[in-house]
């Protein structure tokens, strides 16, 4: 099964988009772990519903399309994730099994360097190892309560929403827009939408080395790995950040960002995962 699934996600580029049930809270749910299993991480952004608002901005654009822009971006960097993680597995057999008879996933495992051990080796076998632990209830009111072992997902703030193409997990905007982090502008949804291209860009880069025999077990493909990711994810989160602090609309007052104290912390943690791996 798990070779079937590799090869579909080799494929996905070039595949007609499958099916999946959606039309009940709890077959949402099994819609995204079948994504999974049939190497089709790319779609899991379609299963995110994030309500916009009825504007355009200057230059036209809708927040509407600039919200499926950052999904799009999302699904192919997440595809591209799927496929390079095949090619680890393929590379390093016995470092992945060692690292996958350790149980959980990258979401139980402490530490930078450990996160992305487990992330390279198995990327989404969090969403299959905990389905029996998820359950949607439905309110009877176009939402459903999303739980894990009984328990509301952050705080109850976090519901599924039936929208016109079934149900689908509904990102919490008011809540998320008066933290202050929210983008509202075209500028601010391009960063994101720039993020996840950036981060594509890295696992393409490494994807490169991966291939030419550069590395000669999982650690230090992982740390590599890590290391040109956290580069593009933070030079786009600095930009996002001064963006942000920026905007005179702004009500909430978010911390500073301090670009050289991201690239300090970035540069002890690829430190660290150095250590790490030799």
């Amino acid at each position: 099964m798990v070779a079937a699934a590799l090869a579909a996600g080799v494929l996905v580029g070039g595949c007609k988009r499958p099916s999946y049930d959606t039309s009940t809270p709890q077959a949402a749910v099994d819609a995204m772990a079948a994504m999974v299993r049939d190497g089709r991480p790319d779609l899991l952004p379609t299963m995110v519903f994030i309500e916009a608002r009825d504007v355009a901005f200057s230059d036209g654009v809708t927040e509407a399309s600039a919200i499926e822009d950052v999904k799009g971006k999302t699904g192919e960097m997440l595809g591209r994730l799927w496929r390079i993680s095949g090619k680890v597995r393929r590379a390093f057999p016995a470092d992945v099994d060692r690292e996958l008879a350790k149980g959980g996933s990258w979401v139980s495992r402490n530490g930078f360097g450990e996160v992305f051990t487990a992330v390279m080796a198995d990327p989404f076998g969090w969403l299959d190892a905990n389905r029996s632990r998820l359950v949607a209830e439905d309110m009877g009111d176009g939402t459903a309560a999303f739980e894990i072992d009984g328990k509301p997902v952050l705080g109850g703030s976090l519901l599924m929403q039936e929208t016109g193409d079934g149900w689908r997990l509904a990102v919490p905007v008011e809540l998320l827009r008066a933290s202050g982090y929210y983008p509202d502008t075209r500028e601010e949804w391009a960063v994101l939408a720039s993020m996840m291209l950036s981060i594509e860009n890295a696992l393409i880069d490494f994807e490169s080395e991966l291939d030419s025999g550069r590395f000669r077990n999982l650690a230090g493909a992982s740390e590599r790995a890590g290391r040109l990711i956290s580069e593009s994810a933070v030079a786009q989160a600095v930009i996002y950040g001064m963006m942000i602090q920026n905007d005179p609309a702004r009500k909430a007052e978010p911390p500073e960002v301090d670009a050289k104290d991201v690239q300090r912390a970035l540069g002890n943690t690829g430190d660290a995962m150095r250590r790490r791996a030799e």
